[in-house]
């Protein structure tokens, strides 16, 4: 399935428009992840620990999205916008979601 943020696909015919299709995804940081990303800060650097939890809500993401675009019989998914925010007491959980027109290109 083609993904693309861009509102066409270049050499593409958009054919049919499906509806808008999202993924979500909410993760929860653990205490351990929270302590040693709080070292991190300290000493300086990046905290790859919140990089790959990031990396894995976005998957969850886009996995979703593409799989819920599939269910309407479409094979591209174009104009995606990936949001990110954090929720919950302390902000303690990390949701990304992506939306996207599904269509069928040819």
């Amino acid at each position: 399935m083609i993904v693309t943020t861009t509102p066409s696909i270049d050499g593409k015919r958009v054919t049919k428009y499906c509806g808008v299709v999202t993924g979500e995804a909410i993760l929860g940081a653990n205490v351990f992840k929270d302590l040693f990303a709080g070292i991190r800060d300290i000493v300086g650097g990046r905290s790859a620990t919140y990089e790959r939890e990031l990396q894995r809500a976005r998957d969850i993401a886009m996995s979703e999205l593409q799989q819920r675009a599939g269910d309407l019989g479409a094979n591209a998914v174009i104009g995606i916008d990936l949001d990110y925010e954090v929720l919950g007491a302390g902000n303690g959980m990390l949701m990304v979601s992506a939306s996207g027109t599904a269509v069928v290109v040819e």
